[in-house]
């Protein structure tokens, strides 16, 4: 349920009961062993390593974000993406379950950053990663988030979308102009952002996407790994609110 580049094995210090929940959570990520994906586990898993990173490290998220809802949420998801990923792909069908049950009240508010995996998907994800923060620059937030939701909906994933096609289609749909995006990918102005993106990925215990970290009212995190079913995610959402 989440494309990996390495295997991971954490334990992480939270409330009881979100410790339970977490657990019915991980429990759900089937990793195989060999070099090709289980029919539940994940992409091309890799040889386990020691684990590292805490969700603590996750960068404050503020209006420079990507954030579908309201930032002043008492809960933010924030989920490191690649648009590439297949498990990715269901996760934001799943996160926008959840922005139509939580979004209005303005409970809940998700925030998207970039975690393409070159090494699974090499030059598409990176470039894709790319063109969405163009989109953003040019058409707002709006239009990071139509780009995204279009994206996810058109292509095939695993490195098998058509760049050439569905790029200008996605781009042309927004009503944005090509020239000034290819522009924008050109300048290379957000390699060094979509870096700091995937480094504070890694940092918080990513190792594959989709990967979330969840911040609750108090500012406590917690992970969750994986395309995680609607009411799994709902459940650590209901007992991140309870705290408030």
């Amino acid at each position: 349920m989440t494309d990996t580049i390495q295997k991971q094995n954490k334990s992480y210090m939270i409330p009881g009961a979100i410790v339970v929940a977490g657990l019915i959570v991980a429990g759900a990520i089937v990793f195989s062993g060999g070099s090709t994906p289980s029919t539940v586990g994940t992409a091309s898993p890799q040889p386990p390593v020691q684990p590292s990173g805490s969700t603590d490290s996750v960068r404050e998220v503020t209006k420079e974000d990507h954030i579908r809802g309201d930032i002043n949420a008492p809960v933010k998801i924030v989920e490191y993406s690649d648009f590439e990923c297949p498990f990715c792909k269901r996760f934001h069908e799943t996160m926008k379950q959840v922005l139509d049950e939580y979004g209005d009240s303005g409970q809940v508010a998700w925030v998207y950053r970039q975690f393409p995996l070159e090494q699974l998907h090499p030059v598409k994800a990176m470039r894709e990663a790319v063109v969405s923060e163009c989109v953003a620059e040019l058409g707002g937030n709006d239009a990071f988030w139509q780009f995204a939701d279009r994206f996810f909906e058109l292509t095939p994933s695993n490195n098998r979308t058509d760049l050439d096609t569905v790029l200008p289609q996605i781009i042309s749909e927004i009503g944005l102009s090509q020239t000034a995006v290819d522009e924008c990918v050109a300048s290379g102005k957000y390699d060094q952002h979509i870096q700091a993106d995937i480094a504070n990925s890694v940092e918080t215990g990513g190792r594959g996407t989709p990967w979330s970290v969840i911040i609750g009212p108090d500012g406590q995190t917690f992970p969750l790994s994986g395309a995680q079913p609607y009411a799994s995610v709902k459940q650590l959402i209901d007992l991140a609110l309870q705290a408030n």
